[in-house]
């Protein structure tokens, strides 16, 4: 696409790699990427260095650099056991081989990458475990230092709902880029390209993607193919953009000119059939002794109209299939460093009538909240049930809550949108949840009751279950355990937390044990350790007795403080 290109360069200060024993020993970099990138390019810098001098005489040890969008990478390089009901999220891992005896240089290339936040860690493999002395020669140190180069495009057209956009294309331009703005409550975009003239058939391509300019595999329809040429997507990321990109077929020439038009299906609003939708108390799925909820509804304002007070061409009206349910939001109460506590109101017990979802929102600050644990726990009361075989089925979705119109489906997934799934039940009352350093932002969880049968799951009539409810974010899993210690860590400005282990234990809980010792083992090196003190006890004896005082004093001290 045609316009204005501008280059943006960031850099980082060279660090010091150690071995992997734990997250707490990898080097963790933070960068910012700024929206409408078209392509992000990391330099990966990597030298040797032993006494101040390059470090030629080292030996070549390969360098583990991890990518992640959005939080650090979650990453497990000893192959250890995650701790039960732990979600881990994906990373793109790189290795880095030396090329010359003291330097290498790696790059890593992301087209249309995600803007936000990216981090990047990196780490030297495990020690073998050799003892060597300190001091009998200079150490080996490996430095990584990562640089970032973002292409960007300025001035992209935006696309306003409701209206359409003229548009032409020169023989010379391959494609146009625009970009459409889809607001809280949007369950539908539609896309569609009209009256394409210049060329036999309308060949094009539209391409739709969330958050950054399309890629090859994103979304795509052939206008050629189709007619009329619209892309619909449903349940679309809240408060972000969208980018829609026209391209041309290769070997097309001469001018093709076009429309190009976005309608939003607001599901806030309700059909124009339809009196207004005024939320009462049991739709917010709070206790009837409140009352109903007072305000004017969601769908009480005015249809937007265009500059000359006409109505728009496309009026945005939701379906009856389409009406989107109340989101109940969560008090944030901060108590310290990675320590939050989300509670509902008129919480914590959550009433999941059967016709309908109970929705909460979960609002994670930037870059604050990324570098803990999130935990979910639901517990159901099964006094509640009344008798009936019911299930509670939860569904954790990262920017926009899902509420599939199939009232039997228990999948918290779409073709474009991947969720966490929890699920209680009379057997089973209690789920967890542990997402370690998850993404900031909003996190919607959608409650709903099914009913089991012999033939699936249906809708329940007349039982609404009630349900515990616990949302909190932690530094580390179960604070590391009896086997860890939880460390506070800080890369610049960025604060984030992991699990250092002890006594051979593993894992980002430290609850791994395959090469954990014995408690046989821990003692006789406990005892062993005495004992080598108690040897020190003639040596102060003789000391003592010879009145060589200062050399006796050192002795104690040394006994006492060598463990």
């Amino acid at each position: 696409a045609d316009g204005l290109f501008v280059t943006d360069y960031f850099t980082r200060t060279p660090r010091k790699l150690s071995p992997f024993r734990s997250f707490a020993s990898i080097e963790l970099f933070h960068f910012h990427i700024p929206e409408d990138t078209v392509i992000a390019v990391w330099n990966l810098i990597t030298f040797k260095e032993q006494g101040g001098t390059f470090g030629d005489q080292c030996p070549d040890r390969s360098i583990t650099v991890y990518f992640r969008s959005g939080a650090p990478s979650v990453i497990n390089p000893l192959h250890t056991h995650f701790p039960r009901d732990t979600a881990v999220p994906g990373s793109f891992a790189l290795t880095l081989t030396w090329t010359l005896p003291n330097r290498t240089t790696g790059v890593f290339n992301v087209t249309s990458p995600l803007p936000g936040d990216w981090f990047l860690a990196a780490h030297l493999p495990k020690d073998e475990g050799k003892i060597s002395v300190k001091g009998l020669y200079e150490e080996c140190q490996y430095l990584f230092q990562p640089q970032l180069i973002v292409q960007r495009l300025v001035n992209i057209a935006v696309l306003y709902p409701g209206y359409v956009t003229e548009q032409t294309m020169a023989p010379h331009n391959r494609s146009c880029l625009y970009k459409v703005f889809v607001p809280s409550y949007t369950s539908r975009v539609l896309v569609e390209v009209l009256r394409c003239r210049g060329a036999e058939g309308c060949p094009l391509w539209l391409r739709v993607r969330a958050k950054a300019p399309p890629l090859h595999n994103s979304t795509a329809l052939d206008c050629r193919e189709h007619a009329p040429c619209q892309l619909a997507l449903d349940l679309p990321f809240w408060q972000h953009w969208y980018y829609v990109l026209v391209e041309k077929h290769p070997g097309v020439p001469g001018t093709v000119s076009f429309q190009v038009t976005v309608q939003l299906t607001d599901c806030s609003r309700p059909s124009l059939a339809r009196p207004p939708f005024l939320p009462s108390s049991a739709s917010m799925n709070m206790p009837h002794s409140f009352g109903s909820a007072g305000g004017l509804a969601l769908g009480d304002s005015p249809a937007p109209t265009s500059p000359n007070g006409t109505k728009s061409p496309f009026p945005i009206a939701s379906l009856a299939g389409e009406q989107c349910w109340p989101v109940r939001p969560t008090l944030r109460n901060e108590l310290d460093t990675f320590s939050v506590h989300f509670y509902i109101f008129f919480g914590p017990n959550v009433s999941v009538p059967p016709d309908r979802p109970a929705v909460f929102v979960i609002n994670l600050l930037p870059v604050l909240d990324s570098g803990g644990v999130l935990n979910l726990e639901l517990r159901l009361n099964v006094s509640s049930l009344c008798g009936e075989n019911v299930t509670v089925f939860g569904c954790l979705n990262h920017e926009v809550p899902l509420t599939s119109g199939d009232n039997t489906s228990v999948t918290c997934e779409t073709e474009s949108l991947a969720g966490f799934l929890l699920s209680v039940n009379a057997t089973a009352s209690l789920s967890r949840l542990r997402i370690p350093y998850p993404q900031t932002g909003s996190w919607y969880l959608s409650l709903r009751s099914l009913c089991a049968t012999e033939h699936g799951f249906e809708p329940c009539t007349n039982v609404t279950a009630e349900v515990y409810l616990r949302a909190y974010l932690s530094p580390c899993i179960n604070d590391c355990g009896i086997y860890g210690q939880c460390k506070l860590l800080r890369t610049n400005n960025y604060l984030y937390a992991a699990c250092e282990c002890k006594a051979g234990w593993n894992g980002w809980g430290c609850t791994d044990n395959a090469e954990a010792f014995s408690y046989g083992f821990q003692l006789l090196s406990t005892l062993l350790l005495c004992l080598s003190n108690v040897m020190f006890v003639p040596p102060v004896a003789i000391a003592v007795r010879s009145h060589y005082l200062m050399e006796a004093a050192v002795y104690i001290f040394t006994m006492f403080f060598s463990t």
